[in-house]
């Protein structure tokens, strides 16, 4: 059994690849795996703001892929960019892939250099909810204003 990094991108997980060696499996994801609708609002204002997220379209069988490896891996790194944008992705990934947020191993660089990266695999943490909570707060008033205020300019 091998260890699982996913990071964002893939010229990242080839480098990073060869800093780990053959005990390490590095996938990308391409950025975001899960989002609000397009063809609704998808945020329930009545009810908390609570968001419904759905996998975004095409990227079924890349999470299936990676679902596979997470599964066969012994840990799973994540190891998105270290920004609430990233913290997110973290995020949607364990609830893709099933992952207990408890249990996800969250590791973050600020370069991509080898020191840097077996370091950070070194001292893994769990997802900061609070950048993931930020992030999906500027998603949610960019998707209200999107859905809600802007009709209503477009016909002013």
């Amino acid at each position: 059994m091998t260890n699982l990094v996913i990071v964002e991108s893939p010229s990242k997980a080839s480098t990073i690849k060869g800093y780990l060696g053959s005990n390490y499996k590095v996938i990308a994801s391409k950025g975001h795996v899960r989002d609000l609708p397009k063809s609704s609002l998808g945020v329930d204002i009545e009810n908390g703001f609570d968001a419904h997220y759905i996998n975004i379209r095409g990227k079924g069988d890349l999470i299936k892929e990676i679902k596979k490896e997470a599964k066969a891996a012994n840990k799973v790194f994540l190891a998105t960019d270290p920004d609430r944008e990233g913290e997110a992705i973290s995020w949607h990934l364990a609830n893709a892939l099933g992952i207990p947020v408890e249990k996800t191993m969250r590791v973050s660089f600020n370069e991509i250099t080898k020191s840097a990266v077996k370091s950070a695999i070194k001292q893994p943490r769990q997802i900061d909810m609070n950048l993931v909570n930020a992030q999906q707060a500027r998603r949610i008033l960019d998707r209200i204003v999107g859905y809600k205020i802007s009709p209503f300019l477009w016909k002013t």
